[in-house]
């Protein structure tokens, strides 16, 4: 079953007129896409059937945690490991769920909704996240069991058991929100502002800052490829069905072919196919520069890391220098200070020397 297509694309081909006006009417004729969007390939409302459904399993789980003295009254004993049991099959749950999440982004990915799927994948991680961090706190209490004496090991299982419950509740809750806007609004796929940025006439400044982070750049363009690989095969669906219904009126003979114009509808869609195609080519246009920017940017990168290490080996040579002439300042120093002191002593034993001779002849002319 094909979903109804959406509304069709603004003719891009050049209208008849007159040669002088050829590029005139093309610039025209092209920029005339902004008015409208790529035909929407059947946008499908997304399923919140199956989160409800884990929404429940997380309120039985909540409830078991709250009553567990009263469901398990005949089996005290066993409350802590019934309680850790639960909880390990509950993580698989989730992990399980997680996948079934995760192909549910993928496909609100492939409709073009690049930021609301980036958003999503952040949200979907979250529950099963929640519950391994709540296991393995259940593990910590079990180990650390006998050293807590402040509440018994039943009622810090079932307070971290309703905790973790809680907390992937309220995440699950932001999920079917934000699926429930998503299916409640009828907005264009936001992965086409990166096709439109290339038809409008945009300032150096603009450029720079779109190609400043490359990753984002080749993530949302190849978003837009995939969005657009979807359209050009929900198009050759369209276009083979009504080439088949085509040939089917062509084959009958009663007179009782409809008033439709089919032939024109085929051109209609084949003229489509050509404006994605042509789009298509501008987008790996677009994803090669970002490419390329992205390897310079490496290559800058690289040769920053080099001259670098460079700057590290010379300070570090630099240094060695520096102690070394320190150490030779050092022992100058101590040189000159031995020097200063044998000065003194020989300045010392020169004034003995003076004073020595002039005192035994004035005793001997005493005698």
């Amino acid at each position: 079953m094909h979903a109804p297509p959406g509304p069709s694309l603004p003719a891009v081909l050049l209208p008849p007129g007159d040669d002088a006006d050829g590029d005139t009417s093309a610039e025209k004729g092209f920029v005339d896409i902004l008015q409208e969007a790529p035909l929407s390939v059947h946008r499908q409302r997304r399923s919140i059937f199956g989160s409800v459904m884990y929404c429940f399993l997380l309120v039985g789980y909540a409830v078991v945690a709250v009553a567990a003295p009263w469901i398990f009254v005949l089996i005290p004993k066993l409350i802590p490991t019934l309680l850790c049991s639960s909880n390990v099959i509950l993580l698989i749950v989730t992990g399980i769920f997680q996948q079934y999440l995760v192909y549910q982004v993928r496909k609100v990915r492939l409709q073009g909704y690049y930021t609301f799927s980036q958003k999503l994948k952040n949200i979907a991680r979250l529950p099963f996240a929640t519950i391994a961090y709540g296991t393995a706190l259940m593990v910590l209490v079990l180990v650390w069991q006998p050293y807590i004496h402040i509440l018994s090991v039943s009622t810090l299982l079932r307070i971290v058991m309703f905790v973790e419950v809680i907390c992937a509740g309220c995440f699950m809750s932001m999920y079917i929100g934000c699926i429930h806007q998503h299916n409640s609004l009828n907005g264009q796929p936001d992965v086409l502002k990166s096709l439109y940025s290339a038809l409008q006439p945009s300032s150096s400044l603009e450029e720079l800052s779109i190609y400043h982070d490359g990753g984002r750049l080749s993530d949302q363009q190849m978003a837009l490829l995939q969005y657009q690989r979807e359209n050009l095969h929900f198009l050759s669906e369209e276009v083979l069905r009504l080439q088949e219904c085509l040939s089917k009126y062509q084959r009958s003979d009663d007179g009782s072919t409809p008033q439709v114009d089919l032939a024109h509808l085929l051109a209609s869609r084949d003229q489509e196919l050509r404006a994605l195609s042509a789009e298509m080519n501008q987008v790996h246009l677009e994803l090669r520069l970002a490419r390329s920017l992205i390897a310079e940017r490496d290559t800058e990168i690289q040769h920053i890391r080099v001259t670098n290490n460079e700057y590290v080996e010379e300070n570090g040579r630099l240094r060695a220098i520096l102690v070394e002439w320190s150490a030779r300042a050092a022992k100058l120093e101590r040189a000159l200070e031995a020097e200063r002191l044998s000065n003194m002593e020989l300045q010392k034993s020169i004034a003995k020397l003076r004073n020595k001779p002039a005192g035994p002849s004035a005793e001997d002319r005493q005698a």
